[in-house]
């Protein structure tokens, strides 16, 4: 194997690896050959689920895209302190020769067994196969296998890996562990609780705990401790633990432990925000000190953040992100006693979260902006091909939002993306799972109602596809409406949308009356450019197309109060 990249120290690496007891050179006994039969369960991930896998950093989850076969794949997302290692422990024979196998895609993604050999590749468009082979020692009875990335390198994706060989045991263990005991949490944060269990007792040896929330296996471990993340704030959770030998057998349940993780910084806390967007780069910019005195709005979605090249933040991918006309704009609206939140994304241009090449990378590039402006919020427009429906950069954007947001208390993240009539679409639904199994831990996540196709009824449309959102969130993280509610943004169009959709002063209205009443976190609009009349002007860029007054879709918009 070369040197890991970025210069990483070797002790580092060989830190990841455990004793599982392989031959050395120079064993007595010859060893046998395994008969071709995989003893991985879910090899290919095609359960939906990482199980029985365990992912360091809780970084690994199931996609549906990119795969090497069948309609699943893992993806781990490593990040500067994390390579996203996923792990299985299954019995093996001793002095056996065992095949493992496995198609990955990422840069520097390595396979291998805990102790002993392994391989890797650098294949960061395709899926690329791996191969290699290993003996088990003469008493050895389980070995752990494990795929991981490398630091700061970026998401990776592995599929069909197979161990073939004989399973261990040869039926002669039959007695299960004894059950754990003293089982206990050691801490707790809004998304994750750790535990701490005594060791079970074995005839032959334990080679794993199984941590349990509920009825569900959440985590697999080989020591007598464990974090459980990607847990909901202020939400109860109900933990117990069972011990597996090499053979699988499986003991009895620990004690129960029920902990209640720490309130959140989203919902609940009055996180309210009404900000319409503003952009600098596009459709006759007005004067923000006569919008800001003729509505009284506060805050404005200052857009877009773009790269600049080399994962390099600047407005609109052209102009410098400080010193120039933003800077100016931002200072106005905060001299004023207002504030901003940066979008980065959208629609179109050279985005950071497709470009940066690793979620440490964007994370640092947010930073900049986030130092720049002294900022209290960001929000991620994430939208279109390069960014929306591409898992792995969903999950480099998500890991990003929660690096930011450990490293600057107080800071409130936004992603905002497309929807359905009835709610989040496939991509919608994805990036929410991805934020709940990394632990992301987002403010807010708000929908675009619009460019629905042509339908007519914008406030039921709006309605209905806010409704969904909640049942999504509700269903994702165990909340209730009013915790749901907390979390939801919306972030409309007025006057003409692309698709010649028709919401006006009084839809609008609606709408915010609508998301008042049911406690939202935020309310926006595309675009402070376009609140100026128009009708028949048709979808313009610096007025709405209809009949209206000059900013009332703002002044509308300042009413928002959640």
């Amino acid at each position: 194997m070369r040197t890991p990249p970025l210069g990483r120290p070797w002790r580092r690496f060989l830190a990841l690896a455990g004793t599982a007891g392989l031959a050395l050179a120079g064993a007595v006994a010859l060893p046998g050959t395994a008969q071709a039969a995989n003893v991985l369960t879910n090899p290919g991930f095609e359960s939906g689920a990482v199980a029985p896998w365990s992912c360091t950093g809780n970084l690994g989850s199931v996609v549906s895209s990119p795969v090497h076969s069948g309609s699943k794949a893992l993806t781990g997302a490593v990040s500067s302190s994390d390579i996203a290692q996923c792990s299985q422990t299954v019995s093996v024979q001793p002095n056996t020769t065992y095949a493992l196998t496995g198609w990955v895609r990422g840069s520097y993604v390595y396979l291998g067994v805990d102790g002993g050999a392994s391989t890797w590749t650098t294949s960061p468009s395709a899926y690329s196969r791996l191969s290699v082979s290993f003996t088990t020692g003469a008493s050895q009875t389980s070995a752990t296998i494990y795929v991981h990335g490398w630091y700061a390198q970026g998401a990776y994706q592995a599929d069909d890996i197979s161990l073939d060989g004989p399973g261990g045991g040869g039926g002669s263990d039959t007695q299960a562990p004894t059950a754990p005991g003293g089982l206990t949490s050691t801490g707790k944060t809004s998304s994750s609780v750790s535990l701490s269990w005594n060791a079970s007792t074995d005839d032959v040896g334990v080679t794993a705990y199984d941590v349990y929330s509920g009825s569900t296996r959440v985590l697999t471990v080989s020591g007598t401790s464990a974090t459980v993340g990607g847990l909901s704030a202020s939400t109860a959770y109900s933990f117990t633990v069972r011990a597996r030998d090499a053979a699988g057998n499986t003991s009895g349940a620990s004690n129960s432990v029920s902990v209640t993780t720490s309130a959140g910084g989203g919902g609940g806390t009055g996180f309210k925000q009404a900000a319409p967007y503003l952009f600098e780069g596009w459709g006759d910019p007005p004067n923000v000190t006569t919008v800001m005195n003729a509505t009284g709005v506060k805050w404005f979605t200052m857009a877009f953040v773009l790269d600049g090249g080399g994962c390099n933040p600047m407005w609109d991918g052209n102009r410098p992100l400080t010193g120039g006309v933003d800077q100016s704009v931002v200072n106005q609206v905060r001299s004023a006693g207002g504030d901003v939140v940066p979008s980065f994304g959208g629609w179109q241009g050279s985005k950071l979260g497709a470009n940066c090449s690793s979620a440490s990378a964007l994370a640092g590039a947010l930073q900049k902006v986030i130092d720049a402006y002294g900022l209290k919020a960001v929000d991620m427009d994430i939208e279109n091909s390069d960014e929306f429906e591409n898992e792995a950069v969903q999950a480099r954007i998500l890991t990003a939002l929660k690096t930011v947001k450990a490293n600057n208390p107080g800071l409130r993240t936004i992603v905002t993306f497309g929807t359905s009539t009835t709610g989040p679409t496939y991509y919608g639904n994805r990036l929410i799972e991805q934020a709940k199994s990394l632990g992301a831990d987002v403010d807010v996540f708000t929908i675009m109602p619009f460019d629905f196709g042509g339908g007519s009824d914008m406030y039921g449309n709006t309605v209905n596809a806010t409704e969904g959102l909640k049942n999504k969130l509700k269903s994702t993280f165990g909340w209730d409406d009013a915790t749901a509610y907390a979390h939801i943004g919306i972030s409309g169009m007025n006057g003409l949308s692309d698709q010649q959709e028709n919401t006006t002063p009084a839809i609008w209205t609606s709408i915010r009356d609508w998301a008042n009443s049911h406690h939202i976190a935020r309310l926006a609009y595309w675009a402070v450019n376009r609140d100026r009349p128009c009708p028949g002007g048709g979808v313009v860029s610096n007025c709405s197309g209809i009949s209206q007054s000059t900013w009332q879709f703002t002044s509308i918009t300042a009413g928002f109060t959640g």
